[in-house]
């Protein structure tokens, strides 16, 4: 009983493996994911990858959901208690100082993203080679990244 379940475990693996293969040989597969695009752990199997991208993505999500809510709250509540003592005479906004210092700071952080667009496009296509080498991990990331939002 014992060696027809390692038997059944091996062919199945097999043919999961030839599957995988397949699939990149194939010409979509080429077209979307481009020639050099696999997992880089090909060591693992595809329900590895898939379950260590999952359960990454879920703890991402979860943590981006609850570190976003603290956020919000933050800068809600400052501006509302800010706007409550404006309201109330204990503190008084000069709000065309407030006005000139947004311009200012939309013109230096537009002249510091013209001078970043290089770098930024430089990450993107980093980006974009890693997504394509590691489909099934990127995959199961995204799929537990949104899962960890939901709960």
């Amino acid at each position: 009983m014992f060696s027809f379940n390692e038997e059944l475990e091996d062919e199945i693996y097999d043919k999961v493996v030839d599957l995988t293969e397949y699939a990149k040989r194939q010409r979509w597969w080429n077209r979307l994911f481009g020639k050099n695009s696999g997992p880089i752990a090909e060591k693992y199997s595809v329900a590895t990858q898939i379950a260590i991208g999952g359960a990454s993505g879920w703890c991402a999500g979860y943590l981006f959901q609850k570190v976003g809510k603290v956020a919000a709250t933050a800068v809600g509540g400052g501006l509302l208690l800010l706007q409550i003592a404006n309201n109330s005479g204990y503190i008084q906004v000069d709000w065309k100082r407030v006005e000139k210092d947004v311009n200012k700071a939309k013109k230096q952080l537009k002249k510091e993203t013209d001078r970043a667009a290089p770098e930024l496009n430089t990450i993107f296509e980093k980006s974009t080679e890693f997504v394509k080498k590691n489909i099934v991990v990127t995959s199961g990331f995204v799929g537990g990244f949104l899962l960890g939002l939901a709960s």
